[in-house]
């Protein structure tokens, strides 16, 4: 089980709030949440209600100002992400709705152009394992988080059209 604590103010100031679930809407609980701290496990935070908007991955550490992680407001939903001792498996596609070249991945991919001469990561459908997908080489640019799934369109996902991805990194132990 993982355990994140939520405070109002940069530095851990303020009222707080703990949590070791999935949670919409932060705002139920705090006016609002500019630092946090996680005890344990991996949370993936949104600066949107109910999962949108931008995504940052957050494991065992201390966050004193969500403002210097790049985030434009507060956090506003968490998503625990469960830990997966299983297999990894994801197939990728260069357009939408699984349309276009197919790719199998069971391991990292920190860029599928030289990998695989893909210029573009669309659609995804994920078998096994929790995934973060960037939309750059190198796992850098925003990302956002993958369970397993079918992905038939990125946009649709609250990114605007032609939303698509060039690295995958699979959320594994070792990141807890």
């Amino acid at each position: 089980m993982g355990r994140i604590t939520f405070y109002e103010e940069r530095n851990f100031g303020g009222r707080s709030y703990d949590c070791s679930s999935d949670c919409g809407d932060l705002t139920s609980y705090l006016s609002r949440c500019y630092s946090c701290r996680v005890h344990s496990g991996c949370f993936m935070v949104y600066d949107r209600p109910n999962y949108m908007g931008n995504q940052y991955f957050l494991r065992r550490g201390e966050y004193p100002d969500c403002m210097s992680m790049g985030m434009s407001d507060f956090f506003r939903s968490c998503r625990m992400i469960p830990m997966h001792r299983g297999s990894f498996r994801m197939r990728i596609y260069e357009r939408e709705n699984f349309e276009g070249q197919m790719y199998e991945l069971m391991d990292d991919c920190d860029n599928i152009m030289d990998r695989y001469r893909m210029s573009n990561c669309m659609s995804c459908h994920v078998m096994d394992g929790h995934w973060l997908m960037y939309e750059q080489p190198h796992y850098r640019g925003r990302m956002m988080y993958f369970r397993p799934g079918e992905y038939r369109s990125f946009s649709s996902m609250g990114w605007g059209s032609g939303m698509r991805f060039m690295s995958m990194r699979r959320i594994t132990d070792s990141c807890y």
